[in-house]
């Protein structure tokens, strides 16, 4: 198993942060690398919802990925699962009142756990663990981006 894990502080409330993670159809319109958001299941989030998104690779390429929410505790912590080739991943979403610069704010952790689930999958991460966990890195961190700037736009943006 693969651990990589990212916080970053955003200046908005935990209740503010969570409605923006867990509205799935919105998730489009504030992560700038997903293109469509397609829900699988009715209703408003809970445990066993399930959404398709498309994603914009670093290398231009488009790429479908299913999630299913496995447990939900407004506005803490939000856990999902995705099937992949070769492995299982569950990301963790906890979100909690931190004070940085003596400003209340939120630390947000996104955390993915790969499993490999074949043998190719674990061929795959002992060749390509390292630079796997880089990349899932810069993603998390252009998502926790995308999040500050949805919960935070820039004083210009909220003048127009």
């Amino acid at each position: 198993m693969s651990t990589v894990a990212v916080t970053q502080f955003i200046e908005a409330p935990a209740v503010d942060l969570w409605r923006l993670l867990v509205d799935v159809p919105a998730r489009a319109e504030w992560l700038s690398t997903v293109g469509t958001v397609e829900l699988l299941t009715p209703g408003s989030l809970a445990t066993g919802t399930s959404w398709r998104e498309t994603r914009t690779r670093p290398d231009g390429c488009a790429q479908a990925e299913e999630f299913v929410v496995l447990e939900a505790v407004p506005p803490q912590r939000l856990v999902l699962t995705s099937a992949g080739a070769g492995m299982d991943y569950q990301i963790t979403w906890t979100l909690r009142t931190a004070q940085r610069r003596r400003r209340v704010c939120t630390a947000v952790t996104v955390r993915q756990e790969a499993t490999p689930t074949a043998p190719y999958g674990r061929v795959l991460a002992l060749f390509f663990g390292g630079l796997a966990a880089r990349a899932v890195e810069a993603a998390f961190r252009r998502d926790l981006a995308d999040l500050a700037g949805a919960a935070c736009p820039p004083a210009s943006a909220l003048a127009a």
